[in-house]
């Protein structure tokens, strides 16, 4: 029995519409919530108490992937806040992380700019060299953005 192209083309597009409606059927991945944290891992307000009754963060782990989220802290464990080039230290942490897992979608939120009470222009320079599976904040993208101030 000979195959025409009939079949090749008709076998082809079948084989197309299982692959779409497989991919179409599966979930996609929850993103990692990144928030701002205390190395205590008391996960009791603001993001990180979101992080914790949401995404799985967990209580008394204060750094790095728990769940769906991930702790970058800025205070520390009698909940003062951390030196700017401590908390740069733990963003490069979680950048190489994000690096590591190109597939994953990282949301972060303003970390540092609220409890810790950072202003933005301070903390975004730290997330300027993310890789693009991190999505930033409105207010960070704003400062990455902005055009240099003159001098």
């Amino acid at each position: 029995m000979a195959v025409t192209l009939r079949d090749d083309r008709a076998a082809l597009l079948e084989a197309y519409r299982r692959s779409w409606q497989s991919n179409q059927e599966r979930p996609m991945p929850t993103p990692i919530f990144v928030f701002g944290s205390n190395l205590a891992g008391r996960h009791g307000k603001g993001a990180a108490l979101w992080a914790r009754q949401h995404r799985g963060a967990i209580y008394g782990r204060g750094v790095g992937r728990q769940g769906d989220a991930y702790a970058i802290p800025t205070k520390d464990h009698r909940l003062c806040v951390l030196p700017l080039s401590t908390i740069r230290m733990h963003v490069e942490s979680f950048l190489d992380h994000a690096r590591a897992h190109p597939d994953a979608r990282f949301e972060l939120t303003p970390i540092g700019c609220g409890l810790a009470g950072y202003r933005p222009d301070e903390v975004a320079p730290m997330f300027a060299a993310a890789p693009t599976n991190v999505a930033m904040p409105a207010s960070f993208a704003a400062v990455l953005t902005a055009p240099p101030s003159p001098t």
